[in-house]
């Protein structure tokens, strides 16, 4: 029996080892499918989301779901530690550990307790092992613990450096594309006063992002579940709009590099279908389509109001583009439970032009909103040096 406890003990210290070693440290995607960070993740966030259901308001159920992500984490460390500190008290007693200790005899919660004080490098000397193989046993757990202290220290500020990264980027999205964003804002937008240029730019340093997001979620699945700070936005509705942008440069505009819309659409797609890979999730079928009904006439509406015709021919490669990314960010949001952005927003409110004193405001009367900053952009371009005086500018827009 003694033998048996051993073995299983030796066992349970190395699995969690190494699955600590291949979380915090290995650079790259672990492949095989039985790991201990892997199914608590899947495990507890199925047990968390299925309460979030039952939460009616909308602003409440996104607050109950963003506290997943640091608490899984905390959660993990924790099980971590109690795996470790089980397995070498488990070790001792398997080796007949003779303890100085208070008690005349040597119990398994003393030995758990000798294990814990050992782990965390306590160092307080009220029990001690007498002599032999347990003494060794004790100098490999104090050295483990303070290994893992010192692993945990390094991992949570790489967590959190990353899920920073990902937020400074989806912040600026929000005056690129509006909140939530959307790929016909973002033409909107960049179209005035042929600012093509300036949206080429823009896929530049967005195909890095989305090359950042591949890395550091492959590196740290945790941050999957990490939601954006901000209302209305979230890192998988920033990487879902830059592929349904991309798809419309492709499929709609001939006077941008398209070259370019291909190298960002492809690096955003790679991150998709390899994010749902670590979901270990299937892609999701066309059914639920999210350019039909009105949302498509709202699309092309909005493209003709931006000159790019449609034709059959057009809108068939829309369709080819769409069914390659599709599927994938459908079934990351199943899972995540966070919604895709819509192709052509009915209403378009910024998360800076509001506040919690002019948010019902701004709801109410939004056209007013852009008009009024659309009115101060012609403005302020007026006045700049070159441009001609406010006498000479063509009439004021709408």
């Amino acid at each position: 029996m003694s033998l048996i406890v051993g073995l299983a003990s030796v066992v349970l210290i190395l699995s969690i080892l190494q699955d600590a070693f291949e979380t915090v440290v290995l650079p790259r995607r672990v492949s095989r499918r039985f790991r201990l960070a892997h199914l608590l993740f899947r495990v507890s966030w199925w047990l968390w989301r299925r309460p979030a259901h039952l939460v009616r308001t909308a602003a409440r159920r996104e607050y109950f779901l963003s506290l997943y992500g640091p608490l899984s984490l905390l959660f993990l460390l924790v099980i971590w530690a109690v795996g470790l500190i089980s397995g070498f008290a488990l070790l001792q007693w398997s080796l007949g550990a003779a303890m100085h200790a208070p008690e005349r005899q040597t119990s398994l919660s003393t030995l758990f307790y000798f294990s814990g004080t050992t782990f965390f490098t306590l160092g307080l000397g009220d029990i001690a092992p007498a002599a032999g193989l347990p003494r060794l046993v004790t100098v490999i757990e104090a050295g483990t613990g303070f290994g893992f202290l010192a692993l945990v220290l390094s991992y949570l500020p790489v967590i959190y450096q990353a899920f920073s990264r990902r937020e400074a980027s989806i912040a600026q999205l929000d005056a690129h594309a509006g909140s939530p964003p959307s790929a016909l804002e973002l033409l909107r937008r960049h179209a005035r006063g042929e600012q093509f240029p300036e949206l080429v730019r823009l896929l530049r340093e967005w195909e890095r992002w989305a090359a950042e997001l591949l890395e550091s979620h492959l590196s740290y699945p945790v941050l999957l579940y990490y939601r954006s700070q901000h209302e209305r936005q979230s890192w998988l509705a920033a990487l879902t709009t830059l592929l349904d942008t991309c798809a419309l440069i492709i499929a709609y505009l001939d006077d941008l590099p398209a070259q370019t819309a291909w190298f960002t659409f492809a690096i955003a797609r790679h991150a998709a279908v390899d994010l749902a890979q670590i979901f270990d999730v299937k892609p999701r079928s066309a059914e639920a389509d999210r350019l039909v009904g009105e949302e498509r006439a709202r699309l092309l509406a909005g493209l003709e109001d931006l000159g790019l015709s449609a034709s059959p021919e057009r809108e068939q490669r829309l369709t080819e583009l769409r069914t390659l990314y599709e599927p994938f960010v459908q079934s990351l949001a199943r899972r995540l439970e966070m919604t895709l952005p819509a192709w052509a927003p009915t209403k378009v409110i910024d998360d800076w032009q509001t506040s919690p004193w002019e948010h019902l405001a701004a709801n109410l009367d939004g056209l007013a909103w852009q008009r009024k900053m659309l009115k101060l952009q012609h403005q302020f371009e007026a006045i700049k040096p070159g441009a001609q005086s406010p006498g000479e500018t063509s009439a004021e827009p709408e």
